[in-house]
């Protein structure tokens, strides 16, 4: 087993795609070797630079889609606090002050299928005037838009679209009715050809096996997806999946290695769930992943940018600050 660990790892490094039965053998690998493996992939091609960046909430509640795992959907009867797309001012105000704590890549996250175009227009000015006043790189997530909707939104100054395909095409019909992952892969492929570049990955924790989260990351690698979040679910209550059982940290690294492993040049980024793990991520940190969301999430507490920043300069990142 140790030898096949040790071929893979080398086949990988001088350039092999490992395919999903190569996968599914390394994800009954021993663990602390796995990670250790994965980590030398990171080093190899990532080196010690780490991807930090910051979300908000710019339009919170009243979904329209059915996602089990959101407490922003209104399907669910849950606690959310629910508001309209935010002003100008507040992006920019919260945009200041992720900067003034060195986070350099700021993403504006609103909920609903699309945003409408008038929306749209009422961001992309948001965006422009952002761009005037503060030196930071900004993302959007702004549901299934259209090609010519993502070049206005470049145009304004994002340089990254986030939108998620949450699970494999097997699984995903079991997590979402209300669109499909199709939707989500016609929406990527858009925001590529408007010039943006695309932040996608998965929630773990829904019910999914092993094999679905291989084929999630093999479709990652086809999409040529360089920024790959990796959720652990946090159960909602209220939610269809309020009673999932919580996966473990151990779980988490091996999710974060065998993604390493089928994606060993893209930033895997511990993003929502992270707070639930006793050291926040820390050992994931030694298993592959070198990106992270810091801050608030969503609808949860997050970790602060300064807990965040001490923790990885101790892990010997280089944080571009």
């Amino acid at each position: 087993m140790e030898k096949q660990l040790e071929d893979l790892k080398q086949k990988v490094l001088s350039g092999y795609q490992i395919n999903r039965c190569e996968a599914l053998a390394l994800s009954t690998m021993p663990l602390e070797p796995l990670c250790a493996s994965a980590n030398e992939i990171r080093q190899f091609f990532c080196g010690n630079h780490f991807d930090l960046c910051t979300i908000i909430n710019g339009k919170s509640g009243k979904c329209t889609e059915d996602c089990k795992y959101c407490a922003q959907s209104s399907y669910y009867q849950t606690e959310v606090e629910t508001y309209p797309l935010l002003g100008t001012e507040e992006i920019i105000k919260q945009a200041e002050y992720n900067k003034k704590r060195g986070v350099i890549r700021y993403s504006i996250v609103t909920s609903g299928r699309k945003l409408s175009r008038r929306e749209v227009e009422q961001v992309c000015e948001s965006i422009r005037l952002l761009k005037k006043s503060v030196d930071i790189s900004v993302c959007v997530s702004f549901g299934l838009l259209d090609e010519t909707e993502f070049e206005m939104v470049r145009e304004a100054g994002a340089v990254r679209v986030h939108n998620n395909l949450e699970a494999s095409a097997d699984y995903f019909p079991r997590v979402c009715t209300t669109h499909t992952q199709a939707d989500k892969i016609a929406a990527i492929h858009a925001a590529q050809k408007a010039g943006l570049s695309v932040c996608s990955g998965g929630i773990m924790g829904l019910g999914e096996s092993m094999e679905d989260r291989i084929d999630l990351a093999i479709t990652l690698r086809k999409l040529d997806i360089q920024s790959v979040p990796i959720n652990m679910l946090n159960p909602i209550p209220k939610t269809p999946y309020e009673n999932n059982p919580r996966l473990t940290e151990e779980e988490m690294r091996r999710i974060v290695a065998l993604f390493r492993f089928i994606l060993p040049h893209s930033f895997i980024r511990l993003a929502g769930g992270r707070g639930l793990m006793k050291d926040f991520g820390r050992k994931c940190f030694q298993s592959g992943a070198n990106a992270a969301i810091t801050g608030d999430m969503l609808t949860t507490s997050g970790i602060t940018i300064q807990q965040d920043m001490e923790m990885l300069r101790e892990l010997g990142y280089d944080l571009g600050v």
